[in-house]
């Protein structure tokens, strides 16, 4: 699943917001994807909006939003950040 990270990602995707915990540990795994990923998808996809809101006792989770003001979320507390990838490689992948 990580390859869908190293292209770009369909025109389709409009805006990804990933929301956390800046030290809640339910937020551990979504922190660390964070740390790993958001370069590459920056890299491949440098015009797509990535936002990354931190907030103490927010639940972790990511947004996407699609053409014709479609969004869709996962939940991402207590996933490791491996499981955090693939939650997130599907629902970019659901466009």
């Amino acid at each position: 699943m990580s390859s869908l990270f190293t292209k770009a990602f369909s025109p389709a995707i409009r805006e990804i917001r990933i929301l956390c915990s800046q030290s809640g540990a339910a937020s551990a795994g979504t922190r660390q994807f964070i740390l790993a990923k958001y370069p590459l998808i920056k890299q491949h996809n440098p015009d797509l909006p990535v936002l990354i809101r931190e907030a103490s006792g927010t639940p972790a989770r990511v947004f996407a939003r699609f053409e014709m003001g479609v969004e869709r979320h996962v939940e991402l507390d207590n996933l490791s950040a491996q499981d955090v990838e693939s939650k997130v490689a599907s629902l970019l992948s659901s466009s």
